[in-house]
């Protein structure tokens, strides 16, 4: 019996936390004398129009985490290599007019040695930020440097 009175003052004591309402307001508009007006730290920038050239090809860096060895890789467009279990298609290499090394990317598909129906990965890797389409592998990391011109 005393456990059911206690049982009961603590519902008792819990009801009126539950029962209690939230009331949010929303402001229709401007209270007067207020102005928005935008933060000093935004800017515009121009941006410039860029043009994308095509190089010959691209140098591409290759890592085997298994064994640590590094390797680069330096392929036409069009053309397919091997990188230890792996077969990397280059389609194509692109980079600005005016920088040739830093702003490159590449459309690759890499495919797995056994199975060449569906790629590990297909898309562009862009050179000056290989983290923003970065091929997920457990061994092997693949990335683009640059195109070449020539």
């Amino acid at each position: 019996m005393k456990r059911l009175a206690a049982v009961t003052l603590a519902l008792g004591l819990a009801v009126p936390a539950i029962a209690q309402q939230i009331v949010i307001e929303q402001l229709d508009g401007l209270e007067d004398g207020i102005t928005l007006r935008q933060p000093d730290f935004l800017f515009e920038e121009t941006v410039e129009d860029v043009t994308a050239m095509p190089g010959t090809g691209a140098v591409l860096r290759g890592l085997d985490k298994l064994t640590g060895q590094v390797a680069d890789i330096e392929m036409q467009n069009g053309y397919s290599v091997s990188f230890g279990q792996m077969r990397i298609d280059l389609a194509e290499c692109r980079h600005p007019d005016d920088n040739a090394t830093g702003e490159a990317y590449a459309f690759l598909s890499i495919y797995d040695g056994q199975e060449l129906a569906k790629p590990l990965f297909q898309g562009w890797m862009i050179a000056s930020s290989p983290a923003l389409s970065a091929m997920d592998h457990a061994r092997y990391d693949v990335w683009v440097l640059r195109c070449t011109t020539s």
